[in-house]
């Protein structure tokens, strides 16, 4: 009995120091929440405002810009998956890696050939472990995407979309990420990049925006038979050049900031969940150590007892 006390002694001190790990990481991430959640919700609105920018110069300048221009010299499609760097994340990252392989099945029933970027280590191990070629890797940044590396990702996706088929350019960009909704809920999102989505419905389209709430009822111009007047200057063509640039990064920032928001978000939860598992298994365990000690007391109790009654006998 007295093993098994010195047994559960040291699976309580064990579980203790995981607890306090548990315990650090959670506050780490509960301080990093609320700026990331703060950047995310920030940059939403620009987000959305230069979306419509971009659509309105797609839209009524009837131009055949490749930003708006389905291709049909290839069947590749970038697909960019963003998970973490680190585990203790919860389902965060396995989440998104189902999302992903159910985009890519999807791709390939269709006849596309998906390639394949990834943001966050845990899903470059995940592709590179089951042998499958991952075009471009970004590491390191998961939870605090820096403006290079953003820029770096728009530049790299910008570049294959508009690279000809023969040097390998792709003909859509697809992004696969957790929308961060709030505190307990995240929710995975595959997003449309590009070629841009212009909607024909009563009238010039607007942009196709799944991303953005729509909760906030828009009136628009040609639903009252009112043509709205843009002028471009230099030319149209010139600004959908100078704004597509700008446009990419714009949603690669909101998706990575989202992704990062939802991160801290599922980290913070599942070290809370960890730390009361691990108070309760401490409890466990001392509980069981309380009843092996207890056993320990009544066993040499009823030895010395048997001895004064064997020494009495003689």
């Amino acid at each position: 009995m007295a093993g098994n006390q010195r047994v559960y002694k040291q699976r309580i001190r064990s579980t203790q120091t995981l607890q306090k790990v548990f315990r650090a990481m959670e506050l780490i991430a509960s301080s990093r929440i609320g700026a990331a959640r703060c950047h995310a919700q920030e940059a939403s609105p620009y987000d959305h405002a230069l979306s419509e920018a971009v659509a309105a110069v797609g839209t009524y300048a009837h131009l055949d810009h490749p930003i708006i221009r389905e291709r049909t010299d290839t069947n590749k499609v970038a697909v960019l998956v963003i998970t973490s760097d680190r585990g203790m994340a919860g389902a965060y990252s396995a989440t998104i890696l189902r999302e992903s392989e159910r985009l890519i099945d999807q791709l390939v029933e269709d006849g596309k050939e998906p390639v394949i970027f990834t943001f966050g280590r845990r899903a470059h191990s995940y592709f590179t472990f089951r042998d499958r070629e991952v075009e471009y890797s970004w590491v390191g940044e998961s939870d605090r995407p820096t403006d290079a590396a953003i820029d770096e990702v728009a530049t790299v996706l910008l570049d294959y979309f508009l690279m000809p088929a023969s040097a390998g350019g792709v003909g859509s960009v697809r992004i696969v990420f957790t929308r961060y909704v709030s505190m307990v809920s995240q929710v995975p999102e595959v997003r449309r990049m590009l070629p841009l989505t212009v909607l024909d419905v009563d009238g010039p389209g607007q942009i196709n925006r799944e991303d953005i709430a729509a909760t906030q009822p828009r009136v628009h111009p040609e639903a009252l038979g009112v043509e709205p007047l843009y002028e471009f200057e230099p030319s149209a063509s010139e600004v959908l050049d100078g704004l597509l640039t700008r446009y990419v990064r714009s949603r690669i920032r909101n998706s990575l900031l989202q992704a990062a928001a939802s991160e801290l978000a599922s980290r913070q939860q599942a070290m809370h969940t960890a730390t009361d598992n691990a108070e309760d298994l401490i409890t466990t365990y001392t509980r069981l150590a309380n009843a092996a000690r207890q056993g320990d007391i009544t066993q040499e109790i009823t030895e010395i007892v048997s001895g004064a009654d064997a020494l009495g006998a003689e």
